[in-house]
């Protein structure tokens, strides 16, 4: 399976099946991360944590505090897509890791406003 990051008129695909957004609260300044699985027609987030809680980052129910993060396993389903929108008081943007790497999405010298992250096909 493949995923694809459309970027304006720009795709890059993926072949994955997992990848990590990490980003970093725009007032909270704490991390937040989600783990995603790519399936052949949605995207469906796994797992998420959060340094802290606060200004729209609070844990689900029955999250759990490991010392760092509070974890937990969103209750949504799966998705078609998700976008992500770029904003000026969060400059660096989102950190987008898959196959052991990393790179950074939707920062300030980005020309899409909105990154589209979807399956795609092979």
């Amino acid at each position: 399976m493949s995923l694809c990051i459309v970027t304006g008129s720009t795709v890059a695909k993926i072949a994955t099946l997992s990848f990590t957004l990490a980003w970093t609260h725009s007032v909270q300044k704490t991390q937040w991360i989600e783990e995603w699985r790519v399936g052949p027609a949605s995207l469906q987030i796994v797992g998420a944590r959060a340094e802290s809680n606060g200004a729209g980052m609070e844990p689900q129910a029955g999250a759990v505090f490991d010392g760092k993060f509070w974890r937990w396993k969103p209750v949504l389903g799966p998705l078609p897509e998700v976008a992500l929108r770029r904003s000026d008081a969060v400059p660096e943007g989102w950190t987008f890791c898959a196959l052991g790497q990393c790179r950074a999405i939707g920062t300030a010298t980005d020309a899409a406003d909105i990154i589209y992250l979807r399956p795609c096909p092979d």
